[in-house]
């Protein structure tokens, strides 16, 4: 009986100094652990651990997000002081903006580009170079404006009226733009009860081609910005602007049997006649004498042309100053004066930048081979 006491008396020691043990190593690993996750790094943790709401950080999100769009709100105001509405017919009242505006008198969009009255539009909205349309103003006051500009390859025309000391707008950069960009399209869409209306959007793609069919004759135009801003008939003419309130593009055309497809001619083919005429209140074009499309258009016309860069001339004018100088059609130009051209809003505005007279060297490909051509431009 004693023996057995005696075991029981160890074996209450022994375990006793072997819980007092675990205890003390259980305090040690949760000391250690505790220093040890004192000290880690531990990314994307609030996927695991609740975080604290950091209100300060909520509030200035939130107040960013205000600005930007008090800052949005501002610059439309101010593009919408430049908006005109523009009319082929003349009104019987005050203005342009009558009732039945649409289907009386054609109504579009025009952008007040000058403060002495140059107005950029699209050619089918004020109509060809020495044609009259009309113009009313944000204010309500009306104008006979005269086209002194168009070109309906890019349906794009300038008009003028007899004004000063006018808001007008900016103009941006269309060959930086990117795509998912935020934009904006300006204009008269339906008439009266929707003037200077805003719709937003993002761009969609850039260098578009597109068919057009009238009068049974298939043409094309090119180098077009596309957005999913919503643009209507009394649009075209209007602005495309970016987030900082610049003219991109100029809204032009539809796409009738697509929802949420609308382009806009890049602001970039036009800079340079605009500030002539504003500044000089006159523009000499300078003109090659040719027909001609970029690598956009060739699938359109032959399948089987592969045209990886250069302008292919489909047709070459009469007495032109190219067909002077021997350019034939299907001819392609590498480049103009050394600068390579892959589009052929490269070539127009590279030859709005000159006047009739001036000289230029082509590097053009016929039949596989490279040859030099100097040119003497022509005038409009």
């Amino acid at each position: 009986m004693e023996e057995y006491l005696k075991k029981q008396k160890r074996r209450r020691i022994k375990n006793y100094f072997i819980g007092t043990f675990i205890s003390i190593l259980l305090v040690i690993i949760i000391a250690l652990l505790y220093l040890l996750y004192q000290n880690i790094y531990l990314p994307n943790t609030s996927m695991f651990i609740p975080q604290k709401v950091d209100s300060t950080r909520m509030l200035q999100t939130v107040e960013e997000v205000e600005e930007e769009n008090k800052t949005i709100t501002q610059v439309i105001e101010k593009v919408n002081e430049s908006i005109v509405g523009i009319s082929k017919l003349k009104s019987l009242g005050s203005t342009i903006f009558t009732q039945n505006d649409m289907t009386e008198l054609g109504l579009g969009t025009g952008m007040i580009v000058s403060e002495n009255g140059y107005i950029l539009t699209n050619e089918h909205v004020s109509g060809e170079k020495y044609s009259s349309c009309y113009v009313t103003l944000p204010s309500g006051k009306s104008y006979t404006a005269s086209v002194v500009w168009s070109d309906s390859n890019i349906d794009l025309a300038i008009i003028k009226i007899n004004a000063k000391n006018l808001p007008y707008v900016t103009f941006g950069d269309s060959e930086n733009i990117k795509v998912g960009e935020k934009v904006y399209a300006i204009g008269n869409p339906i008439g009266f009860e929707f003037q200077r209306t805003v719709t937003s959007g993002i761009v969609s793609a850039t260098n578009r081609t597109i068919t057009l069919e009238e009068d049974g004759k298939k043409s094309y135009m090119e180098d077009l910005i596309q957005t999913d801003a919503t643009i209507n008939p009394g649009n075209s003419g209007g602005p495309l602007i970016n987030a900082s309130g610049e003219v991109i593009g100029v809204n032009t055309v539809k796409i009738t049997s697509a929802e949420g497809i609308g382009f806009a001619v890049p602001i970039n083919t036009v800079k340079t006649i605009v500030k002539k005429f504003a500044t000089e209140g006159k523009f000499k074009e300078a003109t090659l004498g040719i027909f001609a499309y970029d690598k956009n258009v060739i699938p359109y016309l032959n399948g089987n042309l592969q045209l990886d860069n250069g302008i292919y001339i489909v047709q070459v004018k009469a007495n032109s100053p190219a067909s002077k100088a021997s350019l034939m059609q299907k001819d392609i130009i590498l480049s103009i004066d050394g600068t390579p051209l892959e589009k052929m809003c490269d070539l127009r505005c590279y030859i709005y930048e000159k006047e009739p007279g001036d000289k230029v060297t082509l590097q053009v490909l016929r039949n596989q081979r490279k040859m030099t051509v100097e040119v003497t431009l022509g005038g409009a």
